[in-house]
This record gives C-alpha cells, structure tokens and sequence, in this order.
C-alpha cells in the first residue's frame, strides 16, 4: 500500500496520543466513585483541565494527512468556535462570571473535544486494537461494579443513601442522584458496542456484555433507558424507511421486543416497578407531569429584560443546565472565589419542583439539557449546539450504531440534564469515535486488498 494512506504503517505519534484521549476519558470517568471512596470534592473538576489540554495536544501535535480526517476537525474546530461565540456573547450581555463562561463551554463541548481528538488520531489498525481495549476495560469494570453494589446492598454489606436502594446501583457514578440511570445508560452503550464490534469473539461473550447490563438496569430499577432505546430505536426505523428491507427488519424486531417487554411488566415481579410511570392523567396537557417538566419553558422567559434575552438567553449557569441547576451551589465554596454569578430563574424553577415533590423521578424533573442550553444561551446558543451536534451526525456517524447511540444521546436531553453529564457524555462520544474508526479501517482495508488485486491482474496480464 502507498505510504499515503497510511493504514497499517506504524505511527510513533499514535500511541502517545492515545493515551492522552485514554487519561483524558478516565479523569471524567471514575472521579464519582474516587470521591465516594475519600477523595476530596475538587477531583470531580480535574477534567475541566485535563480535557480540553490533552485534546489541545493531540489536534495540535497530528500528523494525519488524510483528507477526509482534516476536513471533519476542520468543521468540528469550527463549530466548537461558533458555539464559543454565542456563550461569550451571552455571558456579556448578562454580566456572567468568565468561570460560568469555562464551565459552561466544558459542560457541553468535552465529547466534540474528545471527537476532535479521536478523529486527529492516524488511522492504524494495530495501535486502536490497544486504545479500545482500554476503554473496553473501562466499560467492563463499570458494569462489574455496579452488579456487585447490587449484591453488596442485598445482603447489607453496603450501606445505601436517602435515595432508594436500587437508585444506588450505580457503578463508576457511585454516589450521584440521578447516577443509576447514567450508569445504566453507559453500560447499555457499552455492551451494545461490543455486541456489534467484536467480530471475531465468540458470540455468547459478546452477548454476555449486554446481557450483564441488562440485569445492571433491572437492579437499578432504570427504567427511563429501556424507553428511550425505544423511542431511539423508532426514530431511526423512521430515518430507514428509503432502506426497505432493514425498516422491516427493525419494526419486526421492535414490535417483538416492546411486546415482549409489555408482557414481562404485567407479569414478571422484576419489571413490576414500570407500571409506576403507566398513567395516563400524569401525561395529558394539564397532567402534573407535564406542567412540571415545562415549567423552565413557562418561568424562564419571564425573567427576560429586553429582546436580546430571546437570542441570547440569560447566560451561561443562570437557569436550569446542569451548570446553573445545582453546581454553582452545591460547589459554591469552590466557584464563589473565582467569579462565578447566579440568577434568580434557577430558584425559580427548583420553587416550582418543590410543589410537586412526590414526582421525584428524574424523568418528571424540570432541569432538563434542551431547556438549559435554551435558557442559557437563547435561541442562537441552541442552534450553535445543534449545529456541532449535525456535524457528528452526518460525518462521523457513519452507520445504525452510531445513528442509535446519537439518538439515545439526544432524546436524554428531553429527559434530565445528561448531555451535561461528562462521564456519560464522554463515553458516547468514545464509543462513536471508536465506531468511526473501525469503519475506516475496514473501508481501507477493502481498497488495500483491492489495490492488490488489480496490482495482481496487471502483472498476470503481462505475463502472457
């Protein structure tokens, strides 16, 4: 093969900028369950630097020559800046700390960053296999974990929070409020993963994966993932109807799988908790569920002082994202030194909440990710946001997994504050990145061979 294409020719820089992405991963990965275990409160803000520095090396120090690559980074880089822009823009017209202005960028830019890193990376097939089976480890131990807290808080072993006891089952994410459903959602992913990437492995350990995580969702009682799968895995029936035979294929596996999951929640004592959410007066337009989960949309605009708030909201950390949500008081200690600015619209919305206290789920809550980049940053900030979300879309999710998991992603912004959520974020974003990469190599792979072939028929040609 020629040296430009550079599949399967070693690269010194690859390794070494592997491993950055790979420090980079865990420093947002395990600093819940560090700081379960003694670790001081800060750790959960060493990501905020590790990140954004080791990508910086990576998309600075590349050596990648291959067109496609530097034409994705390119747009990546530039939709990182534009998104930049209006936050700047946003903080400025609302007199937000520059610290709410960082945060807030990392918040909801570390898994394009982390993209941008990967896709820098030289396509080689020997270096990924080493860089995936390190994130596959991680995801491996995560699930572990979370099976064995389910086990040491049956027995009581482990002591469980205020929370319920399932909502402690919760890996890596150990202890978070909301962290069951994240770590239910991240092994979900990973297993899924495996399932459709390791070829060459057997299938009941492929399997296994994804079925381990199942019974992870089941202990956590997390029952938000399995509807969003659905309505994910709908969405892109929808987005496949051009391709008839894969639409069928798709709508006869969900028509079997939604029925199957029915059945078992009528009838088997394991999934009896979902007939908690199946009420229909908690859903209709004057529902308690709906009045709560709208009420940024409702309390937000009323604290708007001219038109501009429309465009640009009001400002970073100031409404109900994860950021202006609980961060900048639970972590007031840390960030009050440093500038950071509140508003009175976050308060709001929590007054709100606390009048339907009973509805306690994450998924009736009213801080929710669409919301808070909307009521951050307006109109012009959403669209920025959803605009680097369209790149990764159409560049990088180049297959159904890829498409299914960028789905799950943003239906979770319906849901709770997720895409803010760096453990969970970051780990979508490696698996999609990891996705992207395999394809490539075996897109290359198939020219390589190819090449070869002609290569091949030319010299028999002149042979005779």
């Amino acid at each position: 093969m020629k040296a430009g294409i550079g599949v399967y020719k070693k690269q010194e820089g690859y390794i070494k900028n592997s491993f950055l992405i790979i420090l980079a991963f865990a420093t947002a990965f395990f600093p819940r369950i560090l700081n379960s275990i003694g670790f001081p409160s800060p750790i959960n803000f060493v990501h905020f630097v590790i990140v954004p520095i080791a990508c910086g090396i990576v998309i600075t120090k590349t050596k990648v020559r291959n067109k496609n690559q530097i034409s994705i980074a390119k747009a990546l880089l530039f939709g990182f800046l534009i998104l930049l822009g209006m936050m700047t823009a946003s903080a400025f017209l609302n007199k937000a700390g520059l610290i709410n202005i960082f945060l807030s960028l990392m918040l909801l830019s570390e898994p394009f960053l982390v993209l941008l890193a990967i896709i820098c990376i030289p396509i080689s097939q020997e270096s990924f296999k080493k860089f995936r089976t390190w994130i596959l480890r991680f995801g491996c131990f995560h699930i572990f974990l979370a099976i064995a807290q389910h086990f040491l808080i049956t027995v009581g072993i482990l002591n469980v929070t205020e929370m319920q006891p399932t909502d402690n089952v919760q890996g890596v994410f150990y202890l978070t409020g909301s962290g069951h459903v994240v770590a239910a959602s991240v092994s979900m992913s990973f297993g899924l993963y495996y399932l459709i990437s390791a070829k060459t492995a057997p299938m009941l350990l492929r399997a296994s994966m994804i079925v381990a995580a199942f019974f992870q969702l089941l202990f956590a009682d997390a029952k938000q993932v399995l509807l969003v799968w659905l309505l994910a895995w709908f969405i892109l029936i929808m987005i496949k109807l051009q391709d008839l035979r894969k639409t069928i294929q798709y709508l006869i596996a969900a028509i079997l799988i939604s029925y199957g999951l029915w059945w078992c929640i009528q009838n088997v004592e394991a999934f009896s908790a979902f007939n908690t959410w199946i009420r229909p007066d908690l859903y209709g337009p004057d529902g308690q569920a709906t009045l709560l989960k709208l009420a940024p949309i409702r309390i937000i605009p009323t604290f708007y002082k001219s038109s501009l708030n429309w465009l640009l909201g009001l400002g970073p950390g100031h409404t109900v994202g994860r950021l202006g949500g609980w961060m900048l008081k639970d972590y007031s200690f840390l960030l009050k030194p440093l500038g950071a600015t509140t508003h009175p619209a976050s308060q709001a919305v929590w007054d709100a909440w606390s009048e339907f206290s009973w509805l306690d789920s994450s998924f009736f809550a009213p801080l929710w990710s669409w919301a808070g980049i909307w009521g951050d940053f307006g109109f012009a900030g959403l669209g920025a946001y959803l605009y680097l979300a369209s790149i990764v879309w159409r560049r990088i999710c180049l297959d159904d997994f890829c498409k299914f998991t960028m789905l799950t992603v943003l239906i979770y912004g319906f849901v709770f504050t997720q895409l803010e959520e760096p453990g969970y974020m970051l780990s979508m974003a490696m698996l999609i990145g990891m996705r992207w990469h395999e394809l490539q190599i075996l897109r290359y792979s198939r020219f390589y061979h190819a090449q070869l072939d002609i290569e091949a028929d030319r010299q028999l040609k002149a042979e005779t």
